[in-house]
C-alpha cells in the first residue's frame, strides 16, 4: 500500500510492512540527543530506572550548547551531569567547550544524521534533520531516558501535508523566508502533530543548508517533523562527512495527504516575523522598526552559507551606532571556515561581536540578553514573549540578509535599502 516518506521510515523502524496515520507503534531509534537543559533530567530518570548501560554508546549524543561556555554555577553543574554520565557510560558523542557546536548544526556536520534514520532529541528543533531525509522529532526528557535504556520509543504515525514550492526566488529570499511565509500562511498550529513534507522545483534547487533552516522551523507550525526527499545534494553532503550507511525513501505517487499547499515563490520577498509569534509575518520593506540588537546565528541560520550572506552586506560598512550586532558561527568548523574566508575580519571591521558557538541569546540564556523595551532582530526561530530576556522586550525574526542590512541601518529593512 502507498505511503509517504515519513510513514515508510516509521514502518521500517517498527518492522512493519505498512503503517498509516493514527497507528501507535514502537520503533527502534538510530540516535538519541540531549543538551545541557534537557539531558540532566533524562539522566536523573535513567538512573532511577537502575539501568547499568545505555542501549548503544555510539547512538547517544550529549551536546551542552545552550549555556556554553558555562555562564554561571548552575549551568556549570548542568554540564557536569552530562560530562560525568558520558565518562561513566562511554558516550562517544559528547562534545564539550572547544569541540561543541550548536547541536542541530553540529550533528549533520559530523555525519551523524543521515537519510532514512529515525532520530529523537530532547529539544523541539530536532526536526532539523528532516532536511537530510530522516524522520527526526523532539521528545520529552522522560522519553529520552527510556530511549537511552531501550533504544526504542512510541509514536503515533502522523498525517502529512505536502508543501510544493514553484517559481523563481527573488533576490535575498532564502529558506528562512520560505518557511516564514509558510508559517504565516498556515499559522503556528497549522500543522499540529503533522509531518510537513517539502517538495517542488524550488526545493530541489535549494542548498542543503537552506533545507536545514526550513526543517528546523517545522515545529513553529506545530509540525511533528519536517522532511525532504534526499536527492544528490544530500547524498554528496552526507558522503563528504561519513562513510556510514543510509537509506533513501521517497513518497509514493499516490500517497495520501491531509492537505496539499502550493506556493509561487516569485511572490515572496524578504520577510520578518513580528512579535510575538512566528506566524506574524510581514515584508521587511514595510517595517522600519527601530532596533537595539541584531543576532546572526543559531541552529536556524548559523551555518557558513548564512555567514557569507551577512558578510556580503556588511563588507565595508559599519553597524549602526545604536545597534549591537552579535554574530555566532554555529560550530567550531564553521567558525574556522569563516576565519579562513575572511568573514570574521569583515564582521570585526563592521564592529560586530563574534562569539564562540552557543545557543546563548536565542533562548535568553546569555550572550545578548534584552532589557525592558529593547528590540532585537534575530535569525533565530522563536519570538515569544520574553524569549531573549525581559518580558517587555521584543524579538523579530528574519534571514541573514535582512538581519545584516538592518544592523547597518538601525532599523528593520529590506537589503535593497542599503546605499
Amino acid at each position: 500500500m502507498s505511503m509517504t516518506i515519513t510513514e515508510k521510515i516509521l514502518a521500517a523502524h517498527a518492522e512493519k510492512e505498512h503503517v498509516e496515520p493514527g497507528d501507535l507503534i514502537e520503533a527502534s531509534v538510530d540516535l538519541v540527543l540531549g543538551n545541557d537543559i534537557t539531558a540532566p533530567i533524562a539522566i536523573k530518570e535513567f538512573r532511577e530506572l537502575g539501568i547499568d548501560r545505555v542501549f548503544d554508546n555510539e547512538k547517544v549524543a550529549l551536546i551542552p550548547d545552550h549555556f556554553t561556555p558555562n555562564k554561571d554555577i548552575k549551568s556549570a553543574e548542568q554540564v557536569k551531569i552530562l560530562r560525568d554520565f558520558a565518562r561513566e557510560f562511554g558516550i562517544v558523542h559528547f562534545y564539550d567547550v572547544g569541540r561543541v557546536g550548536v547541536e542541530h548544526a553540529l550533528l549533520p556536520e559530523m555525519g551523524l544524521t543521515r537519510p532514512g534514520m529515525l532520530i529523537i532529541g530532547a529539544d523541539s528543533h530536532t526536526c532539523t534533520y528532516g532536511a537530510l531525509g530522516a524522520f527526526s522529532t523532539g521528545v520529552g526528557s522522560t522519553d529520552m531516558a527510556a530511549a537511552m535504556a531501550t533504544g526504542k520509543a512510541w509514536f503515533k504515525v502522523p498525517e502529512s501535508i505536502k508543501f510544493i514550492y514553484e517559481g523563481v526566488l527573488n533576490r535575498y529570499v532564502s529558506g528562512k523566508d520560505l518557511i516564514l511565509h509558510t508559517i504565516g500562511d498556515i499559522g503556528v498550529d497549522g500543522a499540529l502533530y503533522i509531518s510537513m513534507e517539502f517538495t517542488g522545483s524550488v526545493i530541489r534547487e535549494l542548498s542543503v543548508e537552506a533545507r536545514l533552516t526550513m526543517a528546523n522551523m517545522a515545529i513553529e507550525a506545530g509540525g511533528k517533523n519536517g522532511i525532504f526527499a534526499a536527492d544528490e545534494k544530500v547524498v554528496q553532503y552526507v558522503k563528504s562527512r561519513s562513510d556510514a550507511g543510509y537509506t533513501i525513501y521517497e513518497s509514493d505517487g499516490d500517497a495520501r495527504y491531509a492537505a496539499i499547499k502550493e506556493y509561487d515563490v516569485s511572490k515572496i520577498e524578504p520577510l520578518v516575523a513580528f512579535p510575538h509569534l512566528p506566524e506574524n509575518v510581514k515584508p521587511a520593506r514595510e517595517s522600519g522598526v527601530r532596533i537595539d540588537q541584531v543576532v546572526i546565528g543559531s541552529c536556524t541560520n548559523g551555518r557558513i552559507e548564512d555567514l557569507r550572506e551577512a558578510a556580503l552586506l556588511l563588507k565595508n560598512r559599519k553597524t549602526h551606532r545604536d545597534v549591537r550586532l552579535i554574530i555566532i558561527p554555529a560550530t567550531q568548523a564553521i567558525y574556522r571556515q569563516a576565519m579562513n574566508e575572511g568573514l570574521i575580519d569583515i564582521f570585526l571591521d563592521a564592529e560586530a561581536a563574534v562569539s564562540a558557538p552557543t545557543c546563548g541569546p536565542c533562548l535568553g540564556g546569555h550572550m545578548g540578553i534584552l532589557a525592558e523595551g529593547e528590540r532585537c532582530l534575530a535569525t533565530t526561530n522563536r519570538n515569544f514573549v520574553g524569549r531573549m530576556g525581559h518580558p517587555k522586550s521584543e524579538v523579530y525574526l528574519a534571514g541573514p540578509a535582512v538581519a545584516a542590512a538592518s544592523a547597518v541601518l538601525g532599523k528593520i529593512a529590506h537589503p535593497d535599502e542599503l546605499k
